[in-house]
This record gives C-alpha cells, structure tokens and sequence, in this order.
C-alpha cells in the first residue's frame, strides 16, 4: 500500500470503509472520499484531517486525485450506485480500484490475523476480542464494523507490526474470502443477504469456503448453532472448538452459572484452554454471554492470564448501538440496538424480557433492505410479537430499489402485539411525547433510525425525570 500516497473512498462514511480511510492517515497517506450524506461518523473524519464531500461529480475529486492517477488508490463500498459519476470517472481514466475487503486482504497479507465472521454478532464480538486483548496490555490491531465505547472508534492501531489484527470478516458479496486467519470465529450461519446468495446452502458453501481458508495449525471457534458442515470442511490440522450457552447443548466452551443481577450478567467460562470463574459482564443479554465466551477463548489463546481476562470482561463497555442504554430512569429505560434480522431481534427482546419482566415493552422497528424484508417477513412478525407495543417505519432502501407488494405493512399483518401500527419519525416522537403507557422504550434497526435516538432521548429523559 505504500505506493500509493493518496488513497480515494467511494463511500467514506460506512463503517467499515471509516475504519480503513482512518488507517490510511494514521499512516501518512492523504485521505480524502465522497458520502451521500453527511454523518456525525463523516464529521468526526472531517475534524481528524479527512477531506470529505457529499455531491457525486467529478469537479469535487481533490485535486491531488485527479492529478495523480498512477499514486492513488481508490477504495470501493458495494453500495455505491452503477450510475456513480464519480466511480464511472475513475474507471475511465484508469485507477487502481479495489473493494474494501480486497484492501483489508492486502492489509492482513502476513501478519497473524483473528477473523470473526457469522450473520450475527461478529462486530459485537470482534470488538471484543479487541478490547480483551487491548485491555491485557497486548499490542494489537483492530477493524470493525462499530464504535467500540472502550476504544472510542472502530480502529486500534497495532504499534508493531508483529502484532495480531482482529478483522470483522463481512459474508456479504463474499467479502471475507480475501483473507487467511490464523484464528477464526463464526458466530452463526443463519439465511441473510440472499439478494447475494439466492438460497441458503450458497450462503453456507462460503462459510465452508472461508474456513478452509484458516492457516495451517490455526483454530476454528464455532457456534454450535451453525451448519455442521462448516466445521466439517476445516483443513486438516486445524483446531475446531464449539462453543454455547451451557454444557447440556454438547459445546466443548461454555457458560455455567448463568445469572443477571441488574445490568450484568455473571459467569463462568469452561473450555479448553481452562476455567474463568467469577466474570462478570455489563453489557445484558445471553447473546452477549455467548459471544463473550468465543472472544474469550481468543484472549486465552493469545496468553491472556485468568485474573486479566477476568478485569478485561468486566471493564468491556460494548459497541454502539449494540444493546446500547440511552436513557436511564428509577421506573423506565430507553435502549438502541441494530438488530436487523428476525433471530437478532429475539435475542435482543428476549433479553429485554429478561431483564425488565412485567414491564410494558414499546419497539420501534425499521426495516432494512426490500428483499430482507421480504425474504425473513414471517420470523419478523414473530420476534417483534415479543413487545407488547410495535411500531414500524417505512423500509430503509439502502443500495436496493422499491419491490412490488413489499412494505412494512406485510410485518405489520401478522404481528400480534396488542397494540401495532405503521408510523412516521413524527409520529413516533410525537407518541413518545404524549402517550405514558409504555415502561421500556426500543429503537432497532440498522438504517437510519439512529437519527431518532438523540431526539427521543431529550424528550424521554425530561420526560422521566
């Protein structure tokens, strides 16, 4: 990468392409890129000496771009559109174009890599490897997929560069076959992005593809949950571990003496490389419990002691958006997840349920995709049924166009809340403002809902004062 001392980002402002243009200038390349829309994420590159602009045309590439084609390296997100003016330029002219996975490939190339991958949890559980191993006095690197609260961002810079990196291992487009982990996890393989993979079995046949790709004498930490011939398809002499929520479920890694005092979740972990007693974890939720017990079992790998990684856990503070507490009253709460697929809202609500029993639920949905709402409408319907109050916005289009008959309306049908209904952001505000009968309020979703949360958090928390 060092041959290029300009790098260009078509869609700066995910989060995942952030992670990699804050990489480039920590390490002296000029970064600059294009968004649609500006973010407080595309501010924060802005205020750290990232040049950013919002209007797709040419005339807005910098300068020192468009006069340097042969040293500039242009970085591509699937979601910018084929009718892009800026990319149709570029391709034109002749630049080095490359996806962001194939960048995070090229970054990886040689150094010890922990890769976690899966359909659910793997930024929530790559943040938390990081964090572990950070937290040990460990030099590591890290990319992911979210704010890490600890960290402050979704890059840790390694100081060596004998150091590990932790990658978030994206499935879609197939991303995560650019890399060759010495450590992978997989924290599910449950049917998503099937507008990339048609069927579920296509989905699966890449995780099978991934994990034949882990290094010689490396390790495979597998949900128990996930398709049995993902584990099956690992290279010879390479560790496979299965990890779950207790012992009864055959995982040879997991939880015992599971409870919730409070926000925290307490536990032990039993696995392989020994027994941690006595962890005790503030972010909720038994998926939490799951994906700390896998990232858990990386920092027992890397030589974390017992005492560390039990201070590690307790000092993890999660990702945002990820069960994230907003709002905190003596009789209510207000909580923000980007859960966005059927089996992440159930673990989320379930959770919820857990923590708050006998509360009256509220949840503000947003779908996400046309053809994931499509595709998982009846799970949707039925993890959503959950609350005791649902609203749902519009779909959140992202890179997809409208789909005849699929609206938020065909979740709304076969909810069975007793009280469900098809808002607007208005209206949700406005409800929020006048309506007392919800206890726990949650806004989910992966689009843009999280422009609600500030918001709602000013009306809650004068509200519940």
């Amino acid at each position: 990468m060092n041959q290029f001392p300009y790098v260009f980002f078509l869609g700066i402002g995910g989060i995942g392409m952030s992670a990699l243009a804050r990489w480039f200038r920590a390490n002296g390349h000029q970064v600059s890129g294009y968004d649609k829309t500006e973010t407080p994420l595309t501010q924060a590159l802005a205020a750290e000496g990232i040049a950013v602009h919002y209007a797709d045309a040419v005339a807005n590439i910098p300068a020192a771009v468009r006069e340097n084609r042969s040293q500039t390296l242009v970085v591509l997100t699937p979601a910018i559109p084929a009718d892009s003016a800026e990319w149709a330029w570029l391709r034109t002219e002749g630049y080095d174009i490359r996806k962001r996975s194939q960048v995070l490939g090229v970054l990886t190339q040689g150094r010890y890599t922990i890769a976690v991958a899966g359909t659910h949890g793997k930024t929530t559980t790559s943040s938390m490897v990081a964090h572990l191993l950070h937290h040990a006095g460990l030099d590591a690197g890290a990319f992911l997929g979210g704010i890490a609260v600890n960290l402050g961002s979704n890059l840790l810079l390694p100081a060596t560069p004998e150091a590990p990196i932790v990658v978030e291992a994206d499935e879609y487009d197939r991303s995560f076959l650019t890399l060759f982990p010495d450590v992978a996890i997989v924290t599910s393989t449950d049917a998503d992005h099937l507008d990339i993979y048609g069927d579920k079995e296509s989905l699966v046949e890449s995780f099978r593809q991934f994990v034949k790709q882990i290094k010689p004498g490396g390790t495979l930490i597998i949900n128990h949950t996930a398709d049995a011939s993902v584990a099956a398809a690992v290279p010879a002499g390479v560790r496979v571990i299965r990890y779950g929520l207790n012992a009864e479920q055959g995982p040879e890694l997991f939880a015992a003496n599971i409870s919730a005092k409070g926000h925290e979740f307490h536990f032990d972990l039993h696995g392989p490389q020994g027994t941690v007693a006595g962890l005790q974890l503030a972010v909720p939720g038994y998926h939490n419990v799951e994906n700390m017990l896998a990232a858990a079992s990386v920092a027992q790998l890397q030589g974390v002691a017992p005492e560390k990684l039990r201070a590690a856990v307790a000092a993890y503070r999660g990702v945002k958006r990820r069960f994230e507490f907003v709002v905190t009253a003596p009789e209510n709460v207000y909580l923000d997840d980007y859960a966005h697929h059927p089996r992440e809202i159930e673990a989320f609500l379930r959770s919820v349920r857990a923590l708050y029993p006998g509360k009256r639920l509220r949840v503000i949905f947003q779908p996400h995709l046309f053809t994931r709402t499509r595709d998982f409408a009846e799970g949707f319907s039925q993890s959503l049924s959950i609350a005791d109050e649902v609203f749902l916005l519009d779909i959140y289009p992202a890179r997809e166009q409208p789909l005849p008959g699929v609206t938020s309306g065909i979740l709304l049908a076969n909810i069975t809340a007793p009280t469900k209904a098809i808002l607007t952001k208005e209206q949700v505000l406005a409800a929020a403002q006048s309506d007392a009968t919800f206890d726990v309020l949650a806004t989910v979703g992966a689009g843009d809902i999280d422009t609600l949360v500030p918001r709602l958090k000013t009306i809650l928390t004068e509200r519940w004062k």
